[in-house]
């Protein structure tokens, strides 16, 4: 048994892990708050000495009054400024009367620095604190922080990171504005996800009828009622509990970025909601894409783009009028986030009205994708001689089959557990990497899509796969299950998925769900096998796999330690898309599952 077994397993028994933990702290069973009101917005910190403080207190957004966990006072909590090539000490101190913890997404760092209880250390305890000593920052470009411990991510504990280059910012500009995304709700993030166990329908209002305006044929609306499904169920909670955000303010609270005509203004935006998938457009004004999850890449001209839970995306636009609003439209379309860019305080451009719902398409089933561009194409095929650990589906005709299949399961590798966990599987999951995201496929704009993007600089690591994984996105909506390979997260039984250190490995994710599942992987970047040249495939860290579809990434194993790697949707997490992923120690090759078959 090799060292790192050894302190996995001593880790998961000395604290909950973030994604199982299911018993109810303190504040949830009726404590009485304490603390100041919460404000929000955040400060910033900064340093080769950072402290911060977890705290709890009243949150009020528009009126409406909830709990909230804070950090330094404030949601989101403070922004964490850093710069490439210099170490930090982050002193954590937590307040609350249950554990606590803070992961740095996205940050390249040793594996007992991740913050992940249970995986990568115990946790912090009440009135505990504990110092993440980072070394020498590797990287540059925008991140950001939250707890992975419990639901205390939807309450308000999260914050942004920006990480200066050691020498010149490709990205040119004038100004330089963070602008993170997240929810407020009055409910107690564990009241949701009982309202969710309960009935994963209970925060959907846009339903259905035979006299709805959404213009379903019979037969269609019989087609969704045989698989206990509604096309408008998009998100799982909505704005009917929630109130969308910017750097902590609701939409009518009056978030201003001041700018001169003719300045280059930067925004760094990040998803930092729990459950939110947004669709950002600045109306009537073209952008350019700068950075994918921090990495800088070539600038792309769109005019709207979606953004998963926990991905990061810079922009560059050149407003040119009096103001310029910014929306942050759910993907559900049952409320938005807004900013404005403004050239003079106070100064309103007109804000337009929320668009009319989307639905799910025969796409989203795991049917035709109609065979053009990048939804037709299978990249996780194009590479010849590498050994794959499970067979590939063979090609079948999605009308016979119906697209998701709520009963065949035979298509499914053996090694995905069939159970009451697996309630649909996608019959022809194809590349979807070429889609925009729910809802956006029809607009008469330029969307961005995966494979838009191109790396800046070349790849350090043009080495061939050597072996290929296929890992399944699992679950039975109805029951409000989520997983792996049909295999619920269990912090003590489960065998992890195993890597050789520095070895080259393609993954390809299915998704045999019909909702979009922003998966990330901690400690690492992955390239996005998206069309670009290889030297140039993008780097990122979270990547959105489509209903019904696949997306494909190579990895470089070269970062030793245990590592998350799960869905970031919080309550998707939380029921059981979790899995552990374990890097040999350097110069142990023999502790990885090799897994081929030819």
């Amino acid at each position: 048994m090799s060292e790192l077994a050894v302190s996995r397993r001593r880790l998961l028994t000395a604290g909950a892990l973030g994604a199982g933990a299911l018993a109810l702290p303190a504040w949830a069973r009726g404590a009485d708050l304490h603390g100041e009101m919460i404000r929000p917005g955040f400060d910033e910190v900064s340093g080769r000495d950072i402290a911060l403080t977890i705290g709890e207190g009243a949150r009020i957004v528009q009126g409406r009054r909830g709990h909230a966990v804070a950090v330094n006072g404030s949601v989101p909590g403070p922004l964490v400024r850093l710069r490439e090539g210099q170490p930090v000490r982050l002193a954590v101190t937590n307040t609350l009367r249950e554990d606590s913890s803070i992961h740095w997404h996205g940050l390249l760092l040793p594996f007992q620095f991740d913050g992940v209880p249970g995986v990568s250390f115990p946790g912090i305890g009440p009135g505990e604190t504990f110092v993440y000593d980072i070394p020498a920052l590797r990287q540059s470009g925008t991140y950001w922080w939250h707890s992975h411990s419990g639901l205390q991510e939807q309450a308000g504990h999260y914050g942004p990171i920006v990480v200066e280059p050691a020498s010149g910012d490709p990205v040119q500009e004038d100004r330089d504005y963070v602008l993170l995304l997240s929810e407020f709700t009055p409910l107690h993030p564990h009241t949701i996800m009982g309202k969710l166990k309960k009935g994963e329908e209970y925060f959907s209002y846009n339903k259905t009828t035979w006299t709805d305006g959404y213009g379903l044929s019979g037969e269609q609306r019989r087609m969704w009622a045989r698989m206990r499904m509604m096309p408008t169920d998009i998100a799982d909670v909505t704005g009917s509990t929630y109130t969308y955000l910017a750097n902590g303010r609701g939409p009518d609270e009056g978030l201003e970025y001041l700018f001169n005509i003719g300045e280059r203004v930067r925004l760094r935006i990040i998803n930092g909601s729990a459950m939110t998938f947004f669709n950002v457009r600045i109306p009537g004004t073209k952008f350019w894409v700068v950075a994918a999850d921090g990495q800088n890449v070539r600038p792309v001209e769109v005019e709207e783009f979606q953004i998963g839970t926990a991905e990061t995306y810079d922009i560059v636009v050149e407003p040119t009028g009096e103001a310029h609003a910014i929306v942050a439209e759910s993907m559900d379309r049952s409320g938005m986030a807004l900013a404005m860019l403004a050239s003079r305080p106070g100064a309103q451009a007109n804000v337009p009205a929320l668009r009319d719902p989307p639905l799910l398409t025969m796409a989203d089933m795991g049917m035709d994708h109609g065979g053009g561009g990048m939804a037709g194409m299978d990249h996780s095929a194009m590479d010849h001689g590498i050994p794959s650990r499970t067979r590939a589906a063979e090609p079948m005709d999605n009308m016979a089959m119906g697209g998701m299949n709520m009963r065949d399961t035979s298509t499914l590798p053996p090694d995905v557990a069939v159970g009451p966990g697996v309630d649909m599987v996608s019959m022809n999951p194809v590349d979807r990497m070429g889609d925009p995201g729910i809802g956006l496929d029809k607009v008469p704009h330029k969307v961005l899509t995966y494979r838009d993007l191109v790396a800046l600089v070349p790849n350090d690591d043009l080495r061939p796969p050597s072996r290929q994984m296929e890992i399944h996105l699992t679950g039975n909506m109805e029951r409000y299950m989520w997983s792996f390979d049909g295999k619920k997260f269990s912090s003590v039984s489960d065998d992890p998925i195993r890597f050789a250190y520095n070895e080259r490995v393609r993954v390809k994710l299915v998704n045999d769900t019909m909702m979009a599942h922003p998966i990330h992987l901690h400690g690492h970047f992955f390239e996005l096998v998206n069309g670009a040249p290889a030297d140039r495939q993008p780097q990122k860290h979270t990547v959105v796999v489509q209903p019904g579809g696949s997306a494909t990434f190579d990895l470089t194993a070269d970062e030793e330690g245990d590592w998350a790697f799960h869905c970031h949707l919080l309550y998707h997490m939380h029921m059981g898309m979790f899995q552990i992923v374990t890097v040999a120690p350097r110069g142990n090759r023999t502790d990885a599952k090799r897994e081929e078959t030819d």
